[in-house]
């Protein structure tokens, strides 16, 4: 016999007395559990940082990414289960192909943050399924730099600057403090290494920090080498 109040516990697709679907509630849980991500605007473009920790030294770090390309002209930085992560970056991947197979020309940021919101949602409602424990910063460059959040529920919001995964309630901190929309694409790394140094323990170096730019002059995402994060680590210490 099922002990009273499990029902709604268990099933995606029932509603808790309170309003709440707990599946959804449980999906977010592992997102604050996840590795610091951090999206950044500024006057130049985009800035895309990640606590990259490596779980043991024997694992090769190249094979270890949360940070992943979308398209040309966009990227995701990601927090949560990783395996989870993967099949979004896939999907998103694909919508964009097909948006520019379709109309000839490349998905706009917000199309593909509705469309992987979408996907989310879905798995929120049917049985058989369970929500996608992860969460995913989008930013992207079409007329304007673009930063969306997509939240396991399927909700999504455009931010200026945001975190999420364990460290968010801090770096946001550090953003509310001192993030300033005329900011140069250096002073926007400076900021998002600054963030991430505040929110989890220990030094950063070049081995558990990962970083990408996207440029607003020629709309492209690129990831920065080690020896370039190195420089700017050097920097603020």
């Amino acid at each position: 016999m099922m002990p009273k109040g499990m029902g709604y516990d268990r099933a995606i697709t029932v509603f808790s007395p309170d309003g709440s679907l707990y599946q959804v509630s449980y999906a977010s849980e592992a997102v604050k559990k996840g590795a610091t991500a951090l999206g950044i605007k500024c006057s130049e473009g985009i800035v895309l940082a990640v606590d990259k920790r490596i779980p043991s030294k024997l694992v090769e770090p190249e094979s270890f990414e949360k940070i992943f390309r979308i398209d040309e002209h966009i990227g995701a930085a990601t927090s949560g289960i990783i395996s989870d992560a993967r099949v979004l970056i896939d999907r998103a991947r694909l919508e964009a192909q097909i948006n520019r197979l379709t109309y000839n020309e490349s998905i706009s940021t917000s199309v593909l943050a509705k469309k992987i919101g979408d996907l989310k949602q879905q798995y929120t409602q049917y049985g058989g399924l369970r929500p996608f424990g992860v969460s995913l910063i989008i930013a992207g460059i079409n007329d304007l730099p673009e930063i969306f959040v997509t939240e396991p529920s399927g909700a999504y919001l455009a931010w200026k600057a945001t975190a999420i995964g364990e460290g968010r309630d801090t770096a946001m901190k550090v953003f509310e403090e001192e993030y300033k929309e005329n900011l140069t694409m250096e002073e926007t790394i400076m900021l998002a290494l600054k963030a991430l140094k505040a929110s989890i323990e220990g030094e950063i170096d070049k081995s558990n920090i990962e970083m990408a730019i996207l440029d607003k002059k020629t709309k492209k995402f690129e990831k920065l080498g080690e020896e370039k994060v190195k420089e700017y680590i050097a920097k603020l210490k």
